[in-house]
């Protein structure tokens, strides 16, 4: 499970640096979104991978914390999540913005020759 998850992230994370490479602003826009998936799953995997353990401590008996999920990585990537919608959201809004004032999508306003 651990490999296939590490597989993941690489395939993510090369493809976001591949598309960020490009010169269109949309292949950019993707490859950012690419690359906080990424971080999403690696930040996500850093709690542990356990399958049916509660995140949250029961009161009483002696806690063991091998038992348990760590709630942290949970809320950070929810987190992300939200934020990097509101990002994406914001840059395709700028991309849809520069398009019209320039007519043309690549990164730096010119079409290549």
């Amino acid at each position: 499970m651990e490999f296939i998850l590490a597989v993941a992230i690489g395939v993510l994370a090369g493809s976001g640096v591949w598309l960020l490479l490009r010169s269109r602003t949309y292949q950019v826009i993707i490859g950012l979104s690419l690359i906080a998936y990424a971080v999403n799953l690696f930040i996500f995997s850093m709690g542990r991978l356990r399958m049916n353990a509660p995140p949250v401590l029961k009161s009483g008996a002696g806690i063991n914390p091998l038992e348990y999920t760590d709630p942290l990585p949970q809320a950070l990537v929810l987190t992300a999540i939200v934020i990097g919608f509101a990002t994406t959201a914001l840059f395709l809004v700028v991309l849809l913005v520069s398009r019209g004032l320039t007519g043309s999508d690549h990164v730096d306003g010119k079409e290549p020759n």
